[in-house]
C-alpha cells in the first residue's frame, strides 16, 4: 500500500515537471515570437534609413565637397577603418549584451546622420561624423545575424534571417522612394535626408529597447580566436576580396567602358532590390534544407562564371550586346549578397558554446574589413597597367578559391 501511494506521488511528481518543462517551452517561444516580430520591425527602420544614406551618401560628397575620384577613393579608408576595429569595439562592449550593444549602434548610426546633415560646414568634421555613422553600422553588422539566429530554432536559422533581410530590403526600397519623391517633388536637401535617416535609427534603437534583454554570460572584453574557426576566418578574408572587387570596380566597368548613366543604374538597383526580396527567402530555406555547404559553393560556381562574363563579354559579342551581359552580372551579383547570412549560421551550427558566436561573427566582419581597405588599390593598378579584364580573371582566381574552402566545410 505504501510502495503504491509512493508510485503515484512520482508519477505526480514527474507530470508537473512534464507540465513545468512544457509551459516553460511554451513561454520561451513566445518570447521569441514576439521579440522576433520586433527585430522585423528594428530590420524596416534601418532599411530606411539605410537606403536614404545609401542613395545620396556619394552625391552629397560630390556636391558639397566637389571631390576627385582620387579624394574619393581615400574616403573609403576612414569609412572602412570602423569595420577593421570592430571585433575590438564589441570585445570591449561584451558586457552590456547583445540587444544594449545594438541600441549603442543604432545611437552612434543616429549621431551621424545627424553630425552629416548639420555639423558638417568641412571635410575634415564631415570625416568624423562619417566615422561615427560607420562605427554604428558595423556594431549592428555582426549583432544583427546573432540576434535573429538566438531568437531561432536550430532548424530554421535561414529562413529566419531570410525573413529578417527580406523585411529590411523592402524597407531599403521605402528608403530609396523617399529620396526619388522628396528630391523630385518636395525640394528635399541633403541636410533633410539625413535627419530623416537619423530619426529611423532612433526608432530602431526604440523597438531594440522593447526586446528581452539577456544578461550576458560574457562579461570582460574577450577576443575569440579559435582553431575550430579558422576556416570561417579564411571565408571571410576571401569573401572581402571579393566583395570589394565588385563593389569597386564592377559599376566602373559599366560607367568607364560602356557610358552607362545614373538613371540606368537607378533601374538596376530597382530590379536587384525587388530579385533580392525573392533570393533572400529561398537562400534562407536552401541553408535550412541543403545547408551552408551546398548555399556557398553554389555561390562560389556563380561567382565564377560572372567574372568571365565581366572579363570576355566585350571581346565575343557586340558592344550591344555585352552591355547587357555584363549588366546581368552585376545583377545577379547584387542579388547573391544575401549569402552572407550563409556564414553566420555556419559559425551558430559549429561554435563551441554559445557565447563564441558575436565574437567570431565581428572578428570576420573585421578580417572582411581589412581585405576592403585594401583591395581597391591592387585592382586600380592592375586595371590601369593591364585592363579591366584582368580585374575580373583575377576575382576568379578568388572565387575558385572560396569553391575550395566552401567545399571543406563540415557540420558535425
Amino acid at each position: 500500500m505504501i510502495d503504491s501511494e509512493k508510485k503515484t506521488n512520482e508519477s505526480g511528481l514527474v507530470k508537473k515537471q512534464r507540465l513545468k518543462e512544457k509551459f516553460s517551452t511554451l513561454c520561451c517561444k513566445f518570447n521569441n515570437d514576439r521579440d522576433f516580430k520586433l527585430f522585423l520591425i528594428v530590420g524596416l527602420f534601418t532599411g530606411i534609413a539605410s537606403g536614404i544614406n545609401s542613395t545620396v551618401f556619394n552625391n552629397f560628397l560630390s556636391d558639397t565637397y566637389k571631390l576627385t575620384a582620387s579624394a574619393r577613393g581615400i574616403v573609403e579608408f576612414p569609412r572602412e577603418l570602423p569595420g577593421v576595429l570592430i571585433v575590438i569595439v564589441l570585445g570591449i562592449l561584451a558586457f552590456l549584451g547583445d540587444i544594449k550593444i545594438a541600441i549603442v549602434g543604432m545611437f552612434f548610426a543616429s549621431l551621424g546622420m545627424l553630425g552629416l546633415g548639420l555639423f558638417s560646414p568641412s571635410f575634415a568634421s564631415m570625416l568624423l561624423w562619417m566615422m561615427l555613422l560607420s562605427l554604428g553600422i558595423h556594431i549592428f553588422m555582426p549583432l544583427s545575424a546573432g540576434i535573429g539566429m538566438n531568437l531561432s530554432e536550430a532548424g530554421n536559422y535561414g529562413a529566419r534571417l531570410g525573413r529578417y533581410s527580406a523585411y529590411n530590403l523592402i524597407a531599403t526600397i521605402v528608403g530609396y522612394s523617399i529620396v526619388w519623391f522628396g528630391f523630385k517633388y518636395f525640394n528635399l536637401t541633403y541636410q533633410i535626408a539625413f535627419v530623416i535617416a537619423s530619426v529611423f535609427y532612433i526608432f530602431a534603437a526604440f523597438f531594440l529597447g522593447l526586446m528581452k534583454s539577456k544578461k550576458p554570460k560574457r562579461k570582460k572584453a574577450t577576443l575569440v580566436f579559435k582553431k575550430k574557426y579558422t576556416l570561417y576566418y579564411c571565408l571571410s578574408v576571401v569573401n572581402g576580396a571579393r566583395k570589394q572587387i565588385f563593389l569597386t570596380f564592377a559599376p566602373w566597368v559599366l560607367i568607364k567602358e560602356f557610358n552607362v548613366d545614373p538613371p540606368t543604374f537607378a533601374i538596376l538597383g530597382l530590379i536587384i532590390a525587388v530579385l533580392s526580396i525573392f533570393t533572400r527567402t529561398i537562400v534562407g530555406n536552401a541553408i535550412d534544407i541543403k545547408g551552408e555547404r551546398y548555399v556557398l559553393s553554389f555561390e562560389a560556381i556563380v561567382l565564377i562564371v560572372i567574372c568571365m562574363g565581366y572579363s570576355f563579354a566585350a571581346d565575343l559579342v557586340p558592344p550591344s550586346i555585352a552591355v547587357i551581359i555584363i549588366a546581368s552580372c552585376y545583377v545577379i551579383d547584387n542579388s547573391l549578397s544575401v549569402v552572407e547570412m550563409a556564414r553566420s549560421t555556419y559559425i551558430k551550427k559549429i561554435a563551441i558554446c554559445p557565447e563564441d558566436v558575436i565574437p567570431t561573427l565581428s572578428a570576420g566582419t573585421s578580417f572582411d574589413h581589412v581585405i576592403a581597405m585594401s583591395i581597391p588599390f591592387v585592382g586600380g593598378i592592375l586595371w590601369t597597367t593591364m585592363g579591366y579584364q584582368y580585374v575580373f580573371i583575377v576575382a576568379a582566381f578568388i572565387a575558385a578559391i572560396n569553391l575550395f574552402l566552401s567545399l571543406k566545410i563540415k557540420i558535425d
